[in-house]
């Protein structure tokens, strides 16, 4: 029987005005640094674009944190994508020293919550895995 404990929760919580301030300064420089083409196609398509890169960031931030790596040992923004397909829950897609680091904790599992209200959007994250 394999058995599936938590391995590590975070939060984070991202003032949407800031992410807004920081794409109309640094524009595709910011965007493309922080997020994947997906990511990056996704949002811009959305009717306030800001507000779910800020989602998005927050989901990052809130990884790495359940990781208790932040961005030490080598992981990047770009091994840390945010995928919502139509009518299911956002989920992440880790590739590189993201993917390398869950594999080498026996992280199989992750659960992603956003939510955002007026000013703020915010991420709540859980990664579980076998004992």
């Amino acid at each position: 029987m394999i058995t599936t404990s938590i391995k590590g929760i975070g939060t984070d919580i991202v003032k949407i005005s800031r992410i807004d301030e920081l794409i109309s300064r640094y524009g595709s420089r910011f965007l493309g640094r922080i997020f994947t083409p997906g990511e990056i196609s996704y949002c811009q398509a959305k009717k306030a674009p800001a507000l779910h890169f800020a989602a998005r960031f927050a989901a990052k931030e809130a990884l790495l944190k359940s990781l208790g790596t932040g961005l030490s040992g080598g992981i990047s923004w770009q091994d840390v994508e945010v995928s919502r397909a139509s009518g299911e829950a956002p989920a992440f897609i880790l590739t590189g020293k993201a993917a390398g680091v869950c594999q080498e904790r026996r992280i199989t599992e992750t659960w992603l919550s956003l939510s955002h209200e007026h000013e703020f959007a915010l991420a709540f994250v859980i990664i579980g895995g076998a004992e």
